[in-house]
């Protein structure tokens, strides 16, 4: 990197600081013009308010040009506990400096105004010297400026934190929700597998067509990548799949029945959210009922609210628990949404377990085409 690519954003920076300065200080020249104005028409004295402004304007620029710097050194060197009552002191002794440089630069930049006459004398040692005889009011413009850079860098400092502590809370919140979507493949795979193995002495040439569908949703679960949100029409497709994969295993024992709006494709939902409810409903529902059972899947909008709902029948020999899925899905949903999305698990008396989502409806940039027809259909 080249020296002028460094030096000039530090340039650019420095020359915002005095444009900034001295637009609010000179903006105060007008009242400052007018007040003495208003003054000397008390007196009988009809001076122009341009050479009042003029005046006034002068006066004012030498605390605009020397506000950055003072500014510079608070940023550098606040009053704080570690050297407070050094450090406050050298403030206060900063008022002399202060005030010599503000005489110098009006001196400079104008010559001295005399009242009496009220006009503008000659530039002359003895003038320099009578600029400084208003220190009382160049040091209370001092002790203005060093509080406001106090005031300024106390709300940039607390701005900052605040600003760590929300990207501190996104990354936690990251991680934790990489951490659940981390649980769910090895207990989606663990559980697959082990109804595979099952069907390896029994029926091999089924157990090798399981395995290919195994890999085809394996694969489909890695091109999601990291993206925490996909259309519900992405999500319907893998829990299809891996339904698919469950009615080879359970064959004829598995009815499947799908209620799906056509206005909730394109909403957004979390990915993987489905999958682990339709395990669960198989492992806790229908897998265990000799006759097997049925499950049921519906979506709707309401009120820019997505509801899902995944019912199943219960039967047999029920393990106790709401399992990793559940209590993963509750967790996720509170990584992605914080409160504004419910989950609840209910198992009726009816012999009917019901999983419902109430999702915020986040629509997709882009249609997709329309999916299979599952619309009102059975499997």
């Amino acid at each position: 990197m080249s020296y002028m690519e460094v030096a000039w954003p530090k340039a650019s920076k420095v020359g915002q600081a005095y444009l900034w300065s001295i637009l609010i200080w000179l903006g105060f020249s007008p009242l400052a013009a007018s007040e003495d104005k208003i003054r000397l028409l008390e007196r009988g004295l009809d001076t122009a308010y341009w050479t009042l402004l003029i005046a006034n304007g002068v006066w004012l620029l030498a605390a605009a040009l020397l506000t950055p710097p003072i500014f510079a050194l608070v940023r550098r060197c606040p009053v704080g506990k570690p050297a407070g009552i050094a450090r406050i002191a050298a403030y206060v002794l900063g008022g002399i400096p202060f005030v010599a440089a503000a005489a110098c630069i009006r001196w400079l930049l104008l010559p001295p105004w005399d009242a009496p006459s009220q006009r503008f004398g000659h530039r002359s040692l003895n003038g320099l010297v009578h600029s400084t005889f208003v220190f009382a009011e160049l040091t209370m413009e001092y002790f203005m400026i060093v509080l406001a850079a106090h005031a300024y860098q106390y709300f940039i400092k607390t701005r900052d934190q605040e600003v760590e502590r929300a990207e501190l809370q996104q990354a936690l919140a990251a991680s934790e929700l990489q951490a659940l979507k981390s649980q769910l493949h090895p207990h989606f795979l663990f559980n697959t597998l082990h109804g595979i193995s099952a069907l390896i002495d029994l029926d091999p040439d089924r157990a090798r067509a399981l395995v290919v569908k195994l890999s085809s949703l394996l694969r489909t679960a890695l091109e999601y990548g990291n993206s925490d949100l996909i259309k519900l029409d992405e999500e319907l497709k893998f829990v299809e799949d891996y339904l698919d994969l469950e009615k080879m295993r359970l064959e004829n024992r598995l009815e499947l029945r799908w209620r799906i709006s056509p206005d909730t494709r394109t909403v957004l939902v979390p990915q993987l959210i489905l999958q682990p409810l339709v395990e669960n409903a198989i492992l806790h529902g229908v897998a265990c009922c000799r006759e097997g059972g049925w499950i049921e899947v519906t979506s709707r909008l309401s009120e820019a609210v997505l509801q899902i709902e995944i019912r199943n029948s219960v039967g047999g020999k029920r393990k106790e628990g709401t399992g990793l899925g559940l209590q993963n899905t509750t967790a996720r949903l509170k990584c992605l949404y914080s409160n504004e999305a419910t989950f609840s698990f209910d198992l009726g008396a009816n012999g009917v377990a019901t999983s419902t989502l109430a999702l915020p409806a986040f629509s997709s940039q882009k249609q997709v085409p329309e999916g299979p027809a599952i619309s009102n259909a059975e499997a």
